[in-house]
């Protein structure tokens, strides 16, 4: 099914398919995002990627037709450039300490604490795209057993670089914020920083990889939360 191209503002417009959530999709995505980039570079203020859209704003008033045809030509496209292979293994801490609802969790799914971890932990998750906050990372790839309802109240604070499950995602926060998602651990390093360009280190198609580490090596590592990430 061919996207839609719809008018939100005269500066901003959004692409929406109406298909499952997948790499592939993500692939049409990120495609169709560097053709415009190419084509329409002095027009182009940002592109952000969603689960299901490309969101554009544009310098000026957008080349609506202009648009549209170079996305009849897209359609005809077989083939799109790879996702990314390159693995991101970001230090998670699973400690009780640190994820305020892991346990009531692990209960309420009927698995040991160890269990969940080992769930969560085993699956590369695929990142779509940032949004919510700043360098908050949208992963897909969570096992179906760890969906999660969203909480009812939220919490009003989270701290910065908690792990958390929220629906059929999993996600890190990168700076203390209020949050709904169910915190289950915590990565000692830093997710965004504004003084570097870019803020963040892993791009839309890269794969995340949750490694657990102990409280010590957690403490340990917030000594120096700005060393790199581990990259494989």
């Amino acid at each position: 099914m061919k996207p839609i191209h719809s008018i939100i503002t005269p500066t901003l417009s959004e692409i929406k398919w109406n298909l499952e959530i997948s790499d592939l999709l993500l692939q049409k995505q990120l495609a169709l995002k560097s053709i415009l980039e190419s084509h329409f570079q002095k027009n182009i203020l940002e592109i952000r990627v969603g689960f299901k859209t490309l969101g554009i704003s544009w310098k000026s008033k957008l080349p609506f037709k202009e648009v549209q045809a170079l996305m009849d030509q897209f359609e005809e496209m077989e083939e799109y450039a790879p996702l990314s292979n390159k693995v991101w293994q970001i230090p998670a801490c699973y400690d009780v300490d640190l994820g305020r609802d892991l346990e009531n969790l692990a209960s309420a799914k009927g698995l040991e604490v160890e269990a969940l971890i080992d769930l969560h932990s085993k699956n590369n998750y695929r990142l779509h795209f940032y949004g919510f906050l700043p360098g908050f990372m949208y992963l897909q790839g969570l096992p179906n057993v760890l969906f999660t309802p969203r909480k009812s109240v939220p919490d009003a604070s989270v701290p910065a670089g908690s792990i958390a499950i929220g629906g059929n995602q999993t996600g890190i926060y990168p700076s203390d914020s209020p949050g709904g998602w169910h915190l289950i651990g915590q990565t000692p390093i830093i997710l965004f920083d504004p003084s570097n360009s870019p803020p963040v280190w892993a791009s839309p198609g890269d794969l995340i990889k949750f490694n657990p580490i102990t409280l010590e090596e957690f403490k340990s590592i917030q000594q120096d939360p700005h060393q790199p990430v581990w990259k494989k």
